[in-house]
């Protein structure tokens, strides 16, 4: 019998996860998602720890330099950002789908997406060579597009999707990045970042939200629905495509 589990925070540091544990009374899990390995072993542990799954918040990612190769061969901003936590998540369905009043997954994406553009035939624009923001932003595009792939494939187990740009947060998110650093680091840092906790707000204003089918496949600025997205986010071939083609890279199939 798994032991119930009210909250479970992951992360790399493994310093940071122990404050947020004080703080929430959380367990703790690290993984790092340039890891394929540490994904599957971190869904693994989740499984062992729980018996069901009300909440999924997709939180992690960044920015990196596209030229970089992650451990398995991927370029960073798409397995970061995107490909370890379509694995994760796919990794968890059961546990999902197990969840008595239906469980929600939220993808963090951003404003970003609308730099991004999506190739089937290049996913990590490798072929392309593309540049760092149009890396990032493609991989946000993504998640909104693996949330309306959720809406729609697993509407028949209870599980809402839906993807949220927090706004700007002042983390360190973007420390991999010159142009998001330098950005963070200037005068116009007072221009537009918000705090970590305001940032906070659309996900636990989602999370409280639960499985509710209002939500199913929507990207929220913010608070506000239906946000400033790209046409693509709306191409089913793409969100069809996608799915499929991350499956065949993670070996789902």
């Amino acid at each position: 019998m798994n032991a119930h589990v009210d909250l479970i925070v992951v992360g790399r540091s493994t310093t940071k996860l122990a404050a947020v544990a004080d703080q929430t009374g959380a367990a703790v899990l690290s993984a790092d998602f340039c890891v394929l390995d540490d994904v599957r072993r971190l869904a693994a542990d989740i499984v062992e720890r729980t018996d069901s799954i009300d909440v999924l918040l997709n939180n992690a990612g960044g920015t990196f330099h596209p030229g970089d190769r992650t451990a398995d061969g991927f370029e960073p901003n798409f397995q970061v950002n995107h490909l370890a936590g379509y694995l994760l998540t796919n990794l968890l369905h059961g546990r999902l789908a197990a969840a008595s009043a239906g469980a929600l997954v939220v993808n963090t994406s951003s404003i970003g997406n609308l730099w991004g553009r999506v190739d089937l035939t290049d996913l990590d624009g490798r072929r392309r060579q593309i540049g760092q923001p149009r890396a990032y932003g493609s991989s946000k595009l993504m998640n909104i597009l693996f949330a309306r792939g959720i809406a729609q494939r697993w509407a028949g187990d209870a599980i809402v999707a839906a993807a949220v740009h927090p706004g700007a947060v002042a983390t360190s998110f973007g420390r991999d990045s010159k142009w998001v650093d330098l950005a963070y680091r200037s005068p116009l840092r007072h221009l537009g970042p918000i705090t970590p906790e305001k940032g906070a707000q659309p996900l636990i204003a989602l999370a409280r939200r639960g499985a509710d089918p209002v939500v199913n496949g929507v990207y929220f600025h913010r608070n506000r629905p239906n946000g400033p997205q790209s046409r693509q986010t709306r191409n089913q071939r793409l969100v069809d495509g996608l799915w499929e083609e991350s499956s065949e890279l993670v070996g789902l199939r």
